[in-house]
């Protein structure tokens, strides 16, 4: 199994941005689409967005335009630039291959303050 450790996480003002990273364990992750997912409390994970192993990426609508996600095969790593942050966004974000799940990451937690 390819091991995810999700960091980057922390607490910010409406507005702001963060920039989360996904590192994967081993080379298999350069070959498989990846996806962030994020799940609030008492709601359940949703897909965020994905990138293709060649970088071509869809999101959520409620955040294209807000986030992008990037990767690098070279360093086994996927991004997540966050900015113009809401409330809503809080929660915890968790990144996966796509379509099929290696084991969940411990995630880390965005937390948005109004």
């Amino acid at each position: 199994q390819v091991q995810l450790v999700e960091s980057g996480g922390g607490l910010v003002q409406a507005g702001g941005s963060l920039r989360l990273s996904c590192a994967a364990s081993d080379s298999r992750f350069s070959i498989n689409a990846m996806g962030w997912f994020r799940q609030a409390p008492g709601k359940q994970r949703e897909l965020v967005g994905t990138i293709t192993s060649g970088g071509s990426t869809n999101y959520a609508g409620s955040v294209k335009g807000r986030f992008t996600i990037s990767r690098d095969n070279a360093k086994n790593t996927m991004y997540l630039q966050m900015n113009s942050l809401k409330p809503e966004d809080t929660a915890v974000y968790y990144c996966n291959a796509v379509p099929f799940s290696w084991t969940w990451g411990q995630g880390t937690q965005v937390t948005v303050s109004s």
